[in-house]
C-alpha cells in the first residue's frame, strides 16, 4: 500500500560526498569492508558533515547538506541534488520564530522568497526561500529554527494513485462531471456505513437528524465540492475563505457526515497549508465558523508521540471550548496483524561506537544478542521513516541521529540535525521509492543522555531480512493530535467490500464488512488500522508528566484508539468510490457524535464519550484494547443510551416593514408594519412558540413586544405583525435595530436573529470613489496579497454599496494592462473588501475556474447570479455579480474614511496585478422640511 501523497528521500551517494567509495566503487587494491563496518565507516563520514555544520545547529541537516554541495562542488563531484531543492534553488521551509515580525517579513520579500502561509499564533513562516538566503535567515536571533517543510499525509488506504494532471486538465474534469450531476441526475449513493452502524433505522425510530448541529471536517481539498452539491450529495457548506484546498478527501468526507447527519450544517477548511495552518483553522473552525463536532484524517510527519504539539494543543482549545473532535488513527499497521513497522523503547547502548567522530548505536534486540539493525520489507518504499525521543519540544540536549542502509552497509539516506539544548527531538528520512530489498534502519545517540525511543516507518513495516535480520515490532504506532486526552482516535473496520488488495505481497486476505446488515460482534477490524496505546511524557508547555522519569516507566499512557467506525464506502466522488481508511471511519463517528448532540442538545462532551465507549460493540481482543479501542459504535445503542429525542428549531426569518403611511420607505415620525415570519427547521413540531420583539435604538417602540404563534410543525412558517414607531427626532440614515427571540418547547430553544429596518429615503445619486495609485502586483501562492486603499468622503451613511473591479479594455489576454484586475485563474484568488470600521465582507473567492482577467464587473447584493458560479469559458469575467458576502454588512456605521482591498493568490503558479477597482456608494437623501 503506497502512501497518498507520496515524499522525495534525502539525496542519496553521501558516501562519494566524503570522498569513501562503497565496496563496489573502491580501488581494486583495497580490502572490500564487511556490510557492518562499511556502514560504520559512511555514518562517520556523515558525522564530520554534521560537525562541520555546528555554527548552524538552526538550520535543518537536509538543508545543510545541499548548500554544501553546491558551495563546494568540485569537493563533493559525486553528490546528486537533493529532491527538496526546487529547479529555481529555492528550497520551502518552515521558519520557527520568537515571534512573526514586519521585519522578517520583509527580509524574506527582500530576498525574493515567496511566502506561503503565516501564522502569528503559532509564530511560524512557510515561505519558499533561495537556497542562499538560508543562512541569514538563520542568523536572526528572533529565528528559532528552518526546517525543511513539514509534510503530511491523509489516512486514506488506495494503491491507485491519479496520474499528474494540470490545473487547466483538473478544471476541466471537474466541470465535465458537474455537467453531468446536473443533466443525468441519479439517486444520492449513500455511504454503506449508515446502514451498517444502524444509523438509517435510527434515525427513524429516534427522529433525530443532526439539527442544531455544525459538523466540520480538515483534510486536504474540496475540489468537486460543487459537483456533489449539483448531484444533490450535499447542501450549502461553510468553507473558510481561502482553505478549499487542493484535492477531494475533504468532499468524500462530507458526503459520509451529510448520509449519516443529513440534517446537520457542514462546514470544511484545508489542513494541509502548513502544519501551523492547519493548528489555525482548527480553531478557526470553532471560533468563528461555530463548530460543534470536528473532524480531520490527516497526520503530520513532525507530530510528537510524547508531547501535544501545535496540532494536538488546538485540538485541546478547541475541546475545552466544548468541541468534540474526532480524528483518524492511522493506517499505520498494528501488531497483531503483524503489519507495523514501528518499535518504541528505552535507547539500549549497544556498546558498537559508529566510527571514529562519536556516538553509539541503539541494540533493537530485547535479549542476551544485539542487533543495532532494523530491518524493513521490500515494499517499505517511498515511506516517511520517523525517530522522536523523550525530550521536550524545543528543548531536546540529547542528540539522536538516524540513518538508511542498504544491505552492504552503504548509507541510503540520514537525517542528524543537532540537538544541543533548543531544538526538537525529531529526525526523519525517507525510503527510495524504487523496489530495494534488504534497507534497514540505525539509530545512533550521538550525544547526551538515554531516553524513551520512537521508530516509525510509516506504512512501511519490520521485517525479518533474508540474511539473518530479525525485525522487532511493538505496539503503539498511533500518534499525533489523535492521542489528545480528549480526542476521538478513530480505527476502521469494513463495512461491505473487503480492501481490493493487499498491502504486501503474500498477506492473507483482507476482511470484508456486514452490510446490508449491521456491525455486530464478530466484526472485523481492517488490518491496517493502527494500534495504541499512546505513551506520553509532557504537557503541552513541556512540563514532565512524570518528572525524572522519561522511560519506559514514567509519563501517561493514553488508550488509544478510542472507538471504531466504517470505511469501505461509497460515495460520489471521483476516486473515492469506494473510500477506504480510518479517513473514511472518522468522519462515520463525528456524524454519529452530531446525531448524539442533535437528540440531546446541550450534553457535555464527557457524557456523549462515556456513551459512545460504552455502548461500542467490543471488537478484537476481549474489553477495551489497542486496535478497536472500545469497539465499534452504533447510532441506534447510544441514541437509547442518551434518550435522544428529536427537537424543533424554530427561528425567525426575514420580515417585511412597510410604512403605515403607504410611503415607499422610513421616515422620521413613522410608524410601521413588520410582517415576521417564523419557520420551523427542526426535527420535531415547535409547540408553545412566541416571539418577543425589541430595539435598542433610542427612542423606537416595537408594540405588541411579544406574540404567541402556536405550534409550528416541522418545515411550516407562521407569520404575524407587529408594529414599529420611529421617533421624529431619529436621524435619517441611521438603521433601527430589531432584535428578535423565539422562544418554543425544546432545548434549542430560544433563537435569537438581528434585523435592521432602513429610514430615509435612498439617493439615487451614487458617488464613486476609485483606487487612484500605480498597479500592484498580486504575489503568487502568497497570503501577504496586493493591499490598495480606496478612500471614501462626503457620503456619511450609506443606503447602498457596490464595489467594481473596472477596467477600459476587456480581454483574457495573460497581463492584459487594460483589464481591473489581470490574473491567470482567476478561482485561485481571494478579494476582501474591509471598511474603515474594520467589517470586512469576502466579494470573491473561488468563483471563474481558469479563466483569465476581471474587467467592468460589478458586485452587487442584489445581483441575480453569485460571482462563485462563473465558469472558465465565461473569461474574462464583466457584467454584475453577486459577492460571496454581502456587503450590506459594511454599512453598520458611517462610510467615510480610508477603506482597503485585499486580493490574495491561494495556489501556486499564476499570478496577476489589481489594476483598477472602485467603490460606489448611495447616501440619503436628506429631508427639505416637515
Amino acid at each position: 500500500m503506497r502512501l497518498r501523497r507520496p515524499v522525495v528521500a534525502v539525496a542519496a551517494a553521501l558516501l562519494t560526498a566524503v570522498g569513501l567509495a562503497s565496496p563496489a566503487t573502491a580501488a581494486p587494491s583495497a580490502p572490500p569492508l564487511s556490510p557492518q563496518d562499511n556502514a560504520f565507516r559512511q555514518i562517520e563520514a556523515l558525522q564530520k558533515i554534521k560537525a562541520s555544520a555546528k555554527e548552524e545547529s538552526k538550520v535543518d541537516s537536509r538543508i545543510t547538506v545541499e548548500r554544501a554541495r553546491q558551495e563546494r562542488s568540485a569537493a563533493l563531484p559525486r553528490l546528486a541534488p537533493a529532491a527538496l531543492v526546487s529547479p529555481a534553488s529555492t528550497v520551502t521551509v518552515d521558519i520557527r520564530t520568537t515571534s512573526v515580525s514586519p521585519d522578517l517579513i520583509a527580509q524574506l520579500t527582500r530576498s525574493g522568497a515567496g511566502v506561503r502561509a503565516v501564522s502569528h499564533r503559532y509564530d511560524s513562516v512557510r515561505a519558499e526561500v533561495p537556497l542562499t538566503a538560508v543562512t541569514a535567515l538563520a542568523a536572526r536571533p528572533d529565528v528559532k529554527a528552518v526546517e525543511v517543510a513539514g509534510e503530511a499525509i491523509t489516512a486514506r488506504a488506495n494503491p491507485r494513485q491519479r496520474k499528474p494532471e494540470s490545473k487547466q486538465d483538473k478544471a476541466n474534469r471537474i466541470a465535465e462531471n458537474t455537467r453531468r450531476a446536473l443533466t443525468d441526475r441519479a439517486a444520492p449513493i449513500i455511504s454503506e456505513g449508515d446502514r451498517a452502524h444502524n444509523a438509517d433505522t435510527a434515525r427513524q425510530q429516534f427522529g433525530v437528524t443532526g439539527v442544531g448541529v455544525k459538523i466540520c471536517a480538515l483534510s486536504d481539498g474540496v475540489d468537486s465540492l460543487s459537483t456533489s452539491q449539483a448531484a444533490g450529495e450535499l447542501g450549502p457548506v461553510d468553507v473558510l475563505p481561502g482553505q478549499a484546498g487542493d484535492g477531494d478527501e475533504g468532499t468524500a468526507m462530507l458526503e459520509i457526515i451529510h448520509d449519516v447527519a443529513p440534517g446537520a450544517d457542514l462546514g470544511y477548511a484545508t489542513a494541509f497549508t502548513s502544519d501551523a495552518s492547519f493548528a489555525d483553522n482548527i480553531r478557526a473552525l470553532r471560533f468563528q465558523a461555530g463548530c460543534d463536532v470536528i473532524v480531520d484524517d490527516v497526520l503530520y510527519f513532525k507530530e510528537s508521540p510524547f508531547q501535544d504539539w501545535i496540532i494536538a494543543q488546538a485540538v485541546n482549545d478547541v475541546t475545552t471550548a466544548g468541541a468534540l473532535y474526532f480524528s483518524s488513527a492511522g493506517n499505520e499497521g498494528n501488531t497483531v496483524d503483524g503489519t507495523a513497522g514501528h518499535w518504541e523503547g528505552d535507547y539500549v547502548n549497544s556498546g558498537q561506537v559508529i566510527g571514529k567522530w562519536a556516538g553509539h548505536a541503539h541494540d533493537f534486540d530485547p535479549g542476551p544478542g544485539t542487533q543495532i539493525f532494523q530491518p524493513l520489507s521490500a515494499e517499505s518504499r517511498g515511506v516517511p521513516v520517523t525517530l522522536h525521543w523523550s525530550d521536550p519540544i524545543g528543548a531536546s540536549g540529547n542528540d539522536y541521529d538516524l540513518y538508511l542502509l542498504n544491505a552492504a552497509g552503504d548509507v541510503i539516506a540520514a537525517s542528524q540535525d543537532y540537538q544541543d539544548g533548543t531544538q526538537d527531538p525529531y529526525e526523519r528520512l525517507n525510503t527510495p521509492t524504487a523496489l530495494m530489498p534488504g534497507l534497514r534502519l540505525a539509530v545512533v545517540k550521538f550525544a547526551g543522555a538515554d531516553r524513551y525511543v520512537s521508530l516509525s516507518a510509516l506504512r512501511g513495516r519490520f521485517t525479518d531480512s533474508t540474511d539473518g535480520l530479525k525485525a522487532f515490532s511493538t505496539p503503539g504506532v498511533t500518534l499525533g493530535h489523535s492521542a489528545a486526552r480528549k480526542a476521538f482516535s478513530v480505527a476502521a473496520a469494513p463495512a461491505n467490500l473487503p480492501l481490493p488488495f493487499d498491502l504486501e505481497p503474500g498477506d492473507p486476505p483482507n476482511p470484508r464488512g456486514p452490510f446490508p446488515g449491521a456491525y455486530d460482534a464478530a466484526s472485523s477490524l481492517e488490518r491496517f488500522t493502527s494500534d495504541g496505546p499512546r505513551r506520553v511524557f509532557y504537557e503541552a508547555d513541556g512540563t514532565p508528566i512524570t518528572p525524572g522519569d522519561v522511560g519506559s516507566t514514567g509519563g501517561e499512557v493514553r488508550q488509544k484508539p478510542d472507538i471504531t467506525a466504517a470505511d469501505g464506502v461509497r460515495t460520489s466522488v471521483q476516486d473515492f468510490d469506494p473510500f477506504f481508511g480510518t479517513s473514511a471511519s472518522a468522519p462515520h463517528a463525528a456524524a454519529i457524535a452530531g446525531l448524539v448532540l442533535s437528540g440531546n442538545p446541550g450534553l457535555p462532551d464527557s457524557e456523549v464519550r462515556e456513551a459512545l465507549i460504552n455502548t461500542a460493540i467490543d471488537l478484537g481482543a476481549p474489553g477495551v484494547d489497542n486496535r478497536a479501542g472500545a469497539g465499534m459504535i452504533m447510532v441506534d445503542r447510544v441514541l437509547a443510551y442518551t434518550g435522544a429525542s428529536p427537537q424543533p428549531r424554530a427561528r425567525a426569518a426575514n420580515p417585511t416593514i412597510r410604512a403605515n403611511d403607504g410611503g415607499a420607505y422610513l421616515d422620521p415620525g413613522d410608524t410601521a408594519t413588520i410582517t415576521l415570519p417564523v419557520t420551523n427547521s427542526g426535527d420535531a413540531p415547535a409547540v408553545s412558540t412566541s416571539v418577543v420583539l425589541t430595539s435598542p435604538t433610542p427612542g423606537v417602540t416595537i408594540a405588541p413586544r411579544s406574540k404567541s404563534y402556536g405550534t409550528v410543525d416541522r418545515g411550516q412558517t407562521v407569520v404575524n405583525t407587529f408594529q414599529l414607531t420611529i421617533p421624529a427626532s431619529h436621524p435619517v440614515g441611521l438603521p433601527v435595530r430589531i432584535d428578535t427571540r423565539v422562544t418554543f418547547a425544546g432545548a434549542l430553544s430560544p433563537t435569537t436573529v438581528t434585523f435592521t429596518a432602513e429610514v430615509g429615503q435612498s439617493s439615487p445619486v451614487v458617488n464613486h470613489f476609485a483606487y487612484a495609485g500605480a498597479p500592484v502586483a498580486i504575489p503568487d501562492d502568497s497570503p501577504l496579497g496586493a493591499t490598495v486603499p480606496i478612500t471614501v468622503s462626503g457620503v456619511g451613511r450609506a443606503s447602498k454599496l457596490a464595489f467594481s473591479v473596472d477596467g477600459q479594455t476587456c480581454s483574457a489576454t495573460a497581463g492584459s494592462t487594460t483589464v481591473g484586475i489581470d490574473h491567470t485563474w482567476v478561482a485561485d484568488m481571494v478579494g476582501t473588501l474591509t471598511s474603515p470600521s474594520g467589517a470586512s465582507a469576502v466579494v470573491f473567492a473561488g468563483g471563474g475556474g481558469g479563466g483569465n482577467n476581471m474587467c467592468q464587473v460589478v458586485f452587487d447584493d442584489t445581483a441575480a447570479r453569485a460571482f462563485a458560479s462563473a465558469f472558465s469559458a465565461e473569461a474574462p469575467f464583466t457584467g454584475t455579480w453577486r459577492p460571496d458576502q454581502a456587503l450590506d454588512r459594511l454599512r453598520a456605521d458611517a462610510v467615510d474614511g480610508t477603506w482597503t482591498f485585499t486580493v490574495i493568490d491561494t495556489v501556486a503558479d499564476d499570478t496577476g496585478t489589481v489594476r483598477a477597482v472602485s467603490l460606489h456608494a448611495n447616501g440619503y437623501v436628506t429631508p427639505t422640511g416637515p
